[in-house]
């Protein structure tokens, strides 16, 4: 991570610390270990919805590197503005799908799923760049509906410059991931071409980690490490590593 990234962290534990009681520092390493969990390959930012007001409550500083926007005039109305004619409709489908996806899924359940999507956006000079838009809930109502979300919005637009945007839900500690969900169909698991210890590999390595430093963090050796990227390469027949976190990305595996 970069230095602006390390203060825009350090800002959102701040944004949902309520008060200073054990709670939130127990929310504090959650979001941390939920963090993980989102592809930061390229330019990003952060930011959090919260449902109460329906609007952002929290965006790093980092929006204005990547867009050119000034973090006071960044609210929710002004990106949907700004998303590409083209993709609103498929952003606007894929949220009433998200909705109704996470509605489905017992209480328990839905803090252990990642929304993925992407659309193109529009920078301040006018041209257009695709984002990842990935979303987890981070906090619920006693009832389970939606409190705050933790969002992140990452520049792909170097792995996946044309194409349809493409809709996910990624399952997290060890629920399954429904991947290329068609809005208004029954939405089917579909079986991941890796596991889910290759997958936490991967968001490492997509992440710019060393093997050395993915077998620290995930406490294992640096030839298991080269094994499940080895093993990737082979199912998915990607000739590079490059490739291989490129495929990933395109296809919303991750």
């Amino acid at each position: 991570m970069n230095k602006t990234s390390v203060k825009d962290l350090i800002a959102l534990w701040d944004a949902v610390s309520l008060d200073k009681k054990t709670e939130n520092k127990i929310l504090e390493a959650e979001l941390y270990h939920k963090l993980l969990n989102f592809v930061q390959l390229g330019k990003f930012y952060y930011f959090i919805f919260n449902f109460e007001v329906i609007d952002i409550e929290f965006l790093s500083d980092s929006v204005k590197e990547l867009l050119g926007y000034e973090k006071e005039v960044y609210d929710m109305p002004f990106c949907f503005s700004k998303i590409h004619p083209d993709d609103k409709p498929y952003f606007y489908s894929f949220e009433e799908e998200s909705v109704k996806f996470y509605l489905s899924l017992p209480i328990d359940k839905r803090m252990k799923y990642k929304t993925s999507m992407d659309f193109r956006i529009q920078k301040q000079d006018g041209s257009y760049i695709r984002i990842m838009h990935q979303v987890i809930i981070i906090q619920l109502f006693e009832d389970g509906t939606f409190f705050r979300t933790l969002g992140v919005h990452t520049d792909i637009t170097h792995i996946k410059p044309i194409g349809k945007p493409i809709l996910s839900f990624i399952g997290i500690d060890g629920e399954p991931s429904y991947i290329n969900v068609t809005p208004g169909s029954q939405i089917l698991k579909i079986e991941e071409p890796i596991s889910k210890k290759e997958k936490e590999v991967l968001l490492l390595l997509i992440d710019g980690k060393r093997t050395s430093d993915i077998a620290e963090l995930l406490n294992l050796s640096k030839h298991t490490v080269e094994t499940h990227r080895k093993n990737m390469m082979q199912k998915v027949d990607a000739q590079t590593t490059g490739q291989l976190t490129a495929m990933a990305i395109r296809n919303g595996w991750v």
